[in-house]
């Protein structure tokens, strides 16, 4: 192999300070392990060779927290990502924990709350700037209803719109350099979720006063609890140019929200996604954001930091070896890969060229596209014997 499988700072991999930090608490029980401190985290990934960390607001400084205390607690940590050389890829606010915003943050039918939102978005874009963070990501947890007859979804998505117009006005007039990501899900927490997948998401985007500023973070989890491909879905944020940042984890289809080591669920999706991202030249960060097992211990938690890189190095090992091989350029060939690339219409094609284009039906029917063929392959470079 190309690649020695041990994580290096250029992989670009990072991990959110609430995945190492899960303490294993789920809703049906408590915490099975201590919680790890932030300082603490990057040290220790610095160790791993990941690249960077994430967090929102509350993972750092707990609401509440008072002034001088919150300083030191940032201070601390700064001073842990400059000894390590570790950066802040992405920020983000917890709008979705706090009693308040249980009908909604951007969306609440309470205006108070919804103001309330905004400027506690705006102190955590302070934060995230601060500590160095390019990106800056908005999940909208509580953005949706149980009760469709509660809102109007027309007036919730102008609420959602103001508020991201807001807020990027704002990152711009501070000099904060920042480009946002609005991270889609589908379900849970509530029972129906506004701009639920990444097609949702870049609509709405299209509508923004700053479009160019606003991309998306698709997450595997999401998309794949709905049924719907990751590959997919990633494949058209690259395509829009708009894959600003991404969540890497693993998910099985129908189930709650897994958040799995990546890897651990579906490998042939993964391996599809990781050579698209690879084809692609996409550079942004490799954002893990899983959970260790509830039942792993305090070593099971960096056990689970090693496999998550180690998995998409292995995957991207694989990628290269699968489109080096000769029988699967000819299989590729065979399926027609390469010619989907090609207009349809040439430059000099008229009405009437393609009108009789359609005469040749039956003939363009008997051809097969050897999919099996190179699918098998796929297969067999994934297990290892090619």
């Amino acid at each position: 192999m190309s690649h020695d499988l041990q994580p290096r700072p250029e992989d670009r991999f990072t991990f959110g300070l609430w995945t190492i930090g899960n303490p294993g608490r789920d809703p049906f029980g408590l915490p099975t392990r201590a919680a790890v401190d932030p300082a603490d985290s990057v040290r220790r990934l610095a160790e791993l060779g990941a690249a960077g960390v994430s967090l929102h607001d509350d993972d750092l400084i707990p609401h509440g927290t008072p002034a001088a205390e919150a300083e030191r607690i940032t201070a601390r940590f700064a001073t842990a990502l400059r000894e390590t050389g570790l950066h802040v890829g992405m920020a983000t606010t917890n709008l979705f924990g706090h009693p308040a915003f249980k009908d909604g943050a951007f969306t609440s039918n309470d205006r108070g709350v919804r103001r309330a939102a905004i400027g506690k978005a705006m102190r955590s874009i302070d934060l995230g700037a601060r500590l160095g963070a390019k990106v800056y990501v908005f999940w909208g947890g509580r953005e949706g209803v149980e009760a469709g007859v509660a809102k109007d979804p027309r007036d919730a998505l102008e609420r959602y719109r103001e508020a991201i117009d807001t807020l990027a006005d704002y990152s711009v007039t501070q000099g904060y350099g920042l480009r946002f990501a609005l991270e889609p899900k589908p379900n849970e927490p509530r029972g129906d979720i506004f701009l639920p997948t990444v097609g949702h998401a870049l609509h709405f985007i299209s509508t923004l006063q700053r479009p160019e500023m606003v991309g998306v973070n698709p997450e595997v989890a999401h998309e794949t609890m709905a049924g719907l491909s990751f590959h997919h879905a990633v494949g058209q944020a690259l395509w829009a140019g708009k894959l600003f940042h991404i969540d890497l984890n693993a998910q099985r289809i129908g189930r709650f929200d897994q958040d799995y080591r990546f890897g651990a669920e579906d490998l042939k999706e993964a391996f599809l996604l990781v050579r698209l991202l690879e084809r692609a030249g996409y550079d942004g960060p490799l954002h893990f954001d899983a959970h260790p097992y509830r039942n792993e211990d305090a070593d099971g938690v960096w056990d689970f930091v090693r496999g998550c890189m180690r998995t998409y190095l292995l995957l991207a090992e694989r990628a290269r070896t699968f489109d080096a091989l000769p029988e699967v350029r000819e299989a590729l060939a065979a399926a027609g890969a390469d010619e989907l690339a090609q207009p349809t219409v040439a430059s000099g094609d008229s009405p009437d060229t393609l009108e009789r284009a359609a005469d040749e039906l039956d003939t363009l029917a008997t051809r097969g596209y050897a999919n099996e063929r190179l699918d098998q392959l796929l297969v067999e470079v994934l297990l290892g014997v090619r």
